[in-house]
């Protein structure tokens, strides 16, 4: 673990940092020690922020099943009131209220997940799968010839933002702002202006969408009879974005390195997503609950509204479950969260995982992984699961998949190995009108 810890009180418990590359590497370490002391324990998500991480499956379940107790408001949260969070702390993005239905409570979740959910319940499972197939080809075109590829950067990233724009109903312009924005802002790249960007971008849609309704996501939120304003449309489309992209590219990734390590051997795909989320959930620990009053959780004592933060992961690996991990009982892990903040989209987002690894497979049979899995690298951070890059070498073969637009660029070799493809979202801002965006060229190809 990585001990930055800052100065605190005497009589302060040891706060086990979720921070830095100790924790990213061997996160299992850390929720085996809080368990060790009780069904909770005291962490520190970044420097300066503290939090109680619920490391017990039966513990979990009481915090996840009582919104009475146990609210998800943020704006409870005593340190960021008092001041001593800095704004440009970088879990605030994480954790800082917006009004979706992931930090309400009570009649006005009810009323905005209801949107949410039967929005998300018209989505045609059947279609959905086709777009999946037609966005893999392509992006599977975007690197074949070279016979080697960033499988997180170059695949399973891109895939469901691209997917998403499809999805939201996005027009090229406003599509190519959105993927490059919300890939900065998953990156850490310029976030603060790319979530202006974002907010602009889908405000920008929204306005569209009360003009010229179409079949899809957006348009339904609108027409639906909760009535959302616009600033709640928006805040339910920078969820479902924040909430689909980066646990679907992380359940992807997961997947494969699973897969072509070895460990997967004779696993069929679905069997290996089960694994990752029983093991390796794409988002380990998130669902922060805030306390209304004080409370005892198995003899932690937890200040009313400090943030208690679900382990997903920790609660899976809890010794308690041991029998259905082993026969990897359906249902009874936490990757997908449980009571009235459970994930809503858990149909679609397996169907997108086992649609697009079963694809990528297909095309590139003899897929294997260029660098030992020991040397892999995990992304830092308190919330994920996330490879920084899952190299692979295979084959090369034709860009045949899709019909290639005459003024489409074509993919071209990058330096050492990991290449970027030449028209995917580019890291700056200086460019974009410089060139196509990857959504404009998507939708060039397949006239979507």
């Amino acid at each position: 673990m990585d001990h930055q810890h800052t100065a605190t009180p005497p009589g302060t418990p040891t706060r086990c940092p979720m921070h830095g590359q100790d924790f990213a590497a061997d996160p299992r370490r850390t929720y085996d020690q809080l368990r060790a002391e009780g069904p909770a324990g005291p962490v520190e998500l970044h420097p300066g922020v503290d939090a109680t991480l619920v490391v017990e499956h039966k513990t979990a379940l009481r915090v996840l099943q009582d919104p009475r107790l146990f609210a998800r408001d943020s704006r409870r949260w005593a340190a960021l009131n008092q001041g001593l969070i800095a704004l440009d702390n970088p879990v605030l993005p994480m954790m800082a209220f917006r009004p979706n239905c992931l930090f309400t409570d009570g009649a006005e979740h009810l009323r905005l997940r209801k949107a949410v959910t039967e929005s998300l319940d018209r989505i045609d499972l059947s279609r959905l799968t086709r777009d999946v197939r037609q966005t893999s080809n392509y992006l599977i075109d975007q690197f074949s010839e070279r016979g080697y590829a960033d499988l997180l950067n170059d695949y399973a990233k891109l895939l469901p933002l691209l997917l998403f724009n499809k999805l939201f109903g996005c027009p090229a312009g406003i599509g190519d702002r959105l993927t490059t924005s919300m890939a900065a802002i998953f990156d850490g790249k310029d976030a603060l202006r790319a979530n202006d960007e974002l907010t602009a971008c889908l405000m920008e849609l929204v306005a569209l969408k009360r003009r010229e309704p179409g079949d899809d996501i957006t348009s339904w939120l609108i027409q639906h009879p909760a009535g959302l304003r616009d600033e709640e449309l928006k805040d339910q489309l920078v969820m479902l974005m924040g909430a689909g992209v980066e646990p679907e590219r992380n359940l992807i990734g997961n997947a494969l390195l699973l897969l072509l390590s070895g460990r997967g051997s004779g696993m069929l795909v679905h069997e290996a997503l089960d694994h990752v989320l029983w093991n390796d959930p794409p988002i380990a620990n998130y669902a922060t609950h805030y306390p209304v009053q004080d409370v005892q959780l198995g003899g932690v004592h937890v200040e009313a509204n400090t943030p208690l933060v679900i382990s997903f992961a920790g609660a899976n690996s809890d010794p308690a479950l041991d029998a259905a991990r082993k026969s990897r009982a359906m249902g009874a892990h936490l990757a997908w969260g449980a009571g009235p903040h459970g994930c809503p989209a858990k149909s679609p987002a397996q169907a997108i995982a086992i649609t697009a690894i079963e694809e990528i497979l297909k095309e590139l049979g003899d897929l294997t992984l260029a660098d030992p899995e020991d040397r892999l690298e995990w992304r830092p951070g308190p919330f994920h699961r996330a490879l920084v890059a899952l190299p692979v070498r295979f084959s090369p073969t034709p860009a045949t998949r899709t019909a290639q637009a005459p003024h489409v660029a074509t993919s071209r070799p990058a330096a050492h190995g990991t290449a970027r493809p030449a028209s995917s979202p580019a890291p700056g801002w200086r460019d974009q009108k410089e060139k196509k965006g990857f959504w404009s060229t998507f939708l060039d190809i397949f006239r979507v």
